[in-house]
């Protein structure tokens, strides 16, 4: 999660993961099933390593690279376990490509260094944030493939060539739900423990705002879908907006502070 500046290891660990992850995403329709999964797989193992290694370095360093970075290994790790026990969820090459682009991102921007002075509870409030980035990341991909489901009902194609819609649905907001419970989590950690977390008050900056607000739209979310019974596009616009608001409660902060102004607070 917390990556260090390149070394020669991260360096090769690096382009092997990307190039790993670019020959499922580029070639899916060449390479029969099993090459496809191997070649994923040696991806994701390459991944950890790249993430296992740069934790084990020197400078400790985060930002929304790195983030991303994660976001997509645990998004990848959720669709290798769904798929051993759904081998009709197809998202390989989307996720491959993720996985690569990710990658790269994080190689390119590696992140600012964390202060000496920063609280040994630091990590794993990121790590927590990070977990909800995943799950709500791992929800918003269900629902990418609900869509595309329900599209193939509606031309009349093969309904026996993918996973069912209403399967797909119950997976997209059982991780919506578990996201949601991380996200609180995360949120009531930093308003309550931010002294002891960054050294200062809590505030409303811009990070603060969007990640209330996407907090708000996924309550807003579960309680419609409990109390009303919301679904279908509607429900699936919402769970957008509450992770386009995510994205850019940090994703978004960090790449304005450290590639558009170049700070690193």
């Amino acid at each position: 999660m917390i990556l260090a500046s390149s070394s020669p290891v991260s360096l090769l660990l690096a382009v092997a993961a990307a190039v790993a992850y670019a020959i499922p995403a580029v070639a899916a329709r060449q390479l029969q099933d099993r090459g496809a999964r191997a070649a994923l797989w040696l991806a994701w193992a390459l991944h950890a390593a790249l993430l296992g290694w740069s934790m084990l370095e020197t400078t400790p360093r985060f930002g929304f690279a790195p983030a991303l970075s994660v976001t997509a290994w645990l998004v990848l790790t959720v669709y290798a376990i769904e798929h051993q026990l759904f081998p009709q969820l197809q998202a390989r090459w989307a996720l491959a490509a993720l996985g690569s682009v990710a990658v790269l991102l994080a190689l390119v921007f590696p992140g600012q260094s964390l202060q000496a002075s920063t609280s040994a509870w630091l990590p794993l409030h990121l790590a927590l944030g990070i977990s909800a980035y995943g799950l709500l990341a791992a929800a918003v991909v269900h629902a990418a493939l609900m869509t595309r489901a329900e599209r193939r009902i509606r031309l009349a194609v093969d309904p026996h060539s993918g996973m069912p819609l209403l399967t797909l649905e119950r997976l997209t907001f059982r991780f919506v739900t578990a996201g949601f419970v991380l996200l609180t989590a995360t949120l009531a950690a930093g308003m309550l423990f931010s002294e002891a977390l960054y050294g200062r008050a809590w505030r409303w900056d811009h990070k603060a705002v969007f990640s209330v607000l996407s907090w708000l739209t996924f309550a807003a979310l579960l309680l419609g879908r409990k109390r009303f019974g919301w679904r279908g596009r509607s429900a699936v616009r919402m769970l957008y907006a509450g992770a386009a608001l995510l994205l850019l409660a940090y994703v978004g902060s960090r790449f304005a502070l450290e590639v558009v102004l170049g700070r690193s607070a």
